[in-house]
């Protein structure tokens, strides 16, 4: 086993900028990551000559479309590298951009995400092996699958999964970055057609285009830009991992949640009672349920009653997904996982306005791609 990232220089997020997420439209993915970056570097108070190494995500632009974005801040001659890791882009892009920092590669690094909708074919399509389901099964499928699994174990009924979308929609009525941003009620929730199973449409994410940016840097960068500590949130854990064999096959999603979620809390050194936000891949209102039980924020079964209860609204015992989550705030894919971090850090900072979580110190984000890849960061302000 390598090096842990306690063992490494630390990390700290010291710059944050989104463009809103919205549906498609005319607004070239260039003008998107410009907004999202020169409000990252404002935020920081840095200059673009600053910035030592760029880390890009997104799944749907094509080749190399990272030095055409980012030539109109000037050309620095600064390294730059695309990323793509399915929903994960964007936390994989993160990871990098820490690990730079953290090894002494870099002083500050740029993680980015910008994505636009377009058509996209899955790898696997193409890897030469056949399946029994070929293209019968769509995600909402699958989850709505997990949703009624879920379900006959748990005893949960449709409105303990509509209240996730409930929740997670009212937080992004709040959030001015988010695509939706609209309260709805239970009978808006479960009352229009299904999906699939008992999944509507309010309890599935939309998908569609935006920017994210976090720009993290040393302590060393931290004294020579003289960036305020109090606002720049240490990265305390990193972790990723891909699928193993599980005994729970169909499950696989919560699988590696709490693979990736025992890595971090090991590498951090803290458990699930030392966090007060966490923003997770909601992109079906049953992962959330699924996913706070791996997490060791309830117990197994749990979820719905403590849901219920308001265990974890802004103001409950924990804040999940205080921005509104991929339900609400939406998933453009590429931007998805740096839109988590920067909801973390406004929270951490007490910046986040009329959604702010009381007393929040430490954050974790997590992201799962197809399936495949898990990743999850611990953030905590040390300051």
């Amino acid at each position: 086993m390598g090096k842990l990232l306690s063992e490494m220089r630390p990390v700290y997020v010291v710059g944050i900028g989104l463009h809103p997420y919205q549906k498609a439209s005319s607004t070239s993915y260039v003008a998107l990551g410009l907004h999202a970056v020169r409000a990252a570097l404002s935020d920081a108070g840095l200059e673009w000559k600053d910035v030592e190494s760029v880390f890009h995500a997104n799944c749907l632009l094509g080749m190399a479309p990272t030095r055409v974005m980012l030539r109109h801040l000037g050309a620095t001659g600064v390294p730059m590298q695309q990323v793509e890791n399915a929903s994960a882009s964007g936390s994989t892009a993160f990871r990098n951009a820490v690990l730079d920092v953290a090894s002494g590669v870099s002083d500050v690094s740029l993680a980015l995400g910008t994505d636009k909708p377009a058509p996209v074919s899955l790898g696997s399509s193409k890897a030469g092996l056949d399946s029994l389901e070929r293209d019968r099964v769509a995600a909402f499928t699958h989850f709505a699958l997990l949703a009624q699994q879920y379900a006959d174990e748990s005893g949960a009924v449709p409105e303990d999964f509509a209240r996730v979308a409930i929740k997670n929609h009212g937080n992004g009525a709040l959030n001015p970055y988010a695509q939706r941003r609209q309260s709805r009620t239970l009978e808006e929730v479960i009352s229009a057609p299904a999906i699939a199973g008992f999944l509507t449409p309010l309890q599935c994410c939309p998908v569609g285009e935006g920017a994210a940016a976090v720009l993290v840097a040393s302590a060393e960068a931290i004294r020579r830009f003289n960036i305020d500590p109090y606002r720049a949130p240490r990265v305390i854990a990193s972790a990723m991992c891909s699928e193993r064999v599980y005994d729970e096959a169909s499950s696989f999603d919560a699988a590696i949640t709490e693979d990736a979620v025992s890595i971090a809390f090991s590498q951090a050194g803290i458990g699930p009672s030392d966090l007060q936000v966490v923003e997770l891949h909601d992109a079906f209102t049953v992962e959330e349920l699924l996913y706070v039980e791996r997490m060791g924020l309830c117990g197994r079964g749990d979820a719905p009653r403590e849901l219920k209860q308001g265990a974890f609204n802004i103001g409950g015992r924990v804040a999940v997904s205080p921005s509104g989550g991929l339900l609400a705030m939406g998933h453009p894919l590429g931007p998805t996982g740096l839109g988590q971090i920067t909801e973390i850090t406004r929270q951490l900072r007490g910046e986040a306005e009329d959604r702010q979580h009381h007393g929040a110190s430490a954050g974790m984000a997590h992201m799962v791609g197809v399936g495949a890849v898990c990743v999850v960061h611990i953030l905590r302000n040390e300051a």
